[in-house]
């Protein structure tokens, strides 16, 4: 009697399916989260204002009017000028870009520093102890003071190699993005210690699979949930550090805006012009919230166990 079963053949395309048909699953619950999708929209919408907006509306953020100094919105102004006469429509556009860029590369510094200790320490037992107690101490310094002595030790030399405002962009985000890496270190390192047990992850050992291979095509995909995650939330958290900076008058110089430094050189001017704290402080907020939302999204999307419901 002839055995008719037959193996299951998985082609290259029936893998593109199966991915396909992950990803529509992911957006289809993403799409599902009413405040991932008012947060994304939000978001995505700022980034083009202050992207697109110079090209619409073309006026220099650094031009200099006394005679039309501190006057309210109007039409030739519509969020009015600052008190050398400057568009702070203007300022503000140019002052996201400057937060939005800051946000996203100091991100990516922290992400791949938080990746790179917690799947090495989950996945090498002699190093996990090590790594540990760095990410405890870093975590158990205090950020803000740890920023300002970086600052004020750094400034002076990077200013001189790249110029003011190249020198100042690159310390903001690389004393961002060292600073912040731990949590991302800690949720991945966990990923990694439970992955580094399962069957395909054992059955790969086994076959020989060496330990670089095994941790970019096996350990790296799956812990990409947190991953996406923790980069949602670092965009805040670096927006917020980074404009806690400038408040301060130790970000960018004064002729290079950012929210932050505008509602520095707002607060003067808070009880007779509150539109330019209110402002940027409402951009600040929207930016801060809506990733916010969309990092719970993301969340719940990524998570096979919450995936579907």
């Amino acid at each position: 009697m002839t055995d008719t079963t037959q193996e299951p053949v998985h082609s290259s395309n029936q893998t593109g399916d199966i991915s396909r048909s992950y990803w529509s699953d992911v957006w289809r619950q993403f799409r599902s989260h009413k405040g991932a999708m008012a947060g994304a929209i939000v978001f995505f919408g700022i980034i083009f204002a202050t992207l697109l907006g110079p090209w619409f509306y073309n006026v220099d953020a650094t031009f200099i009017d006394i005679r039309s100094r501190n006057q309210g919105p109007s039409f030739d102004h519509p969020f009015g000028t600052d008190q050398l006469g400057r568009d702070i429509l203007a300022r503000m556009m140019a002052g996201g870009q400057v937060s939005m860029a800051v946000g996203m590369t100091a991100m990516l510094i922290s992400l791949i520093l938080g990746t790179l200790v917690g799947v090495l320490a989950g996945y090498f037992k002699s190093l996990d102890g090590p790594l540990m107690r760095l990410t405890d101490l870093f975590l158990a310094l205090p950020l803000l003071p740890l920023l300002l002595v970086i600052i004020l030790l750094f400034r002076d030399p990077l200013n001189a190699a790249f110029g003011p405002e190249g020198g100042i962009f690159i310390l903001m985000v690389s004393a961002i993005g060292i600073t912040s890496w731990m949590q991302a270190a800690r949720i991945v390192r966990g990923d990694v210690l439970a992955l580094k047990e399962r069957e395909f992850v054992l059955a790969a050992r086994s076959i020989g699979t060496s330990r670089t291979m095994m941790i970019m095509r096996h350990i790296l995909p799956n812990v990409l949930s947190p991953i996406m995650v923790s980069a949602t939330l670092g965009v805040a958290n670096a927006i917020i550090t980074e404009s806690a900076l400038s408040f301060l008058g130790l970000g960018f110089p004064p002729d290079f805006p950012t929210w932050g430094r505008l509602l520095f050189d707002g607060v003067d001017y808070l009880q007779q012009y509150p539109e330019r704290v209110i402002f940027p402080g409402v951009a600040i907020s929207l930016v801060v919230l809506s990733v916010n939302y969309m990092g719970d999204g993301l969340r719940d999307a990524l998570d096979p166990r919450i995936r579907g419901r």
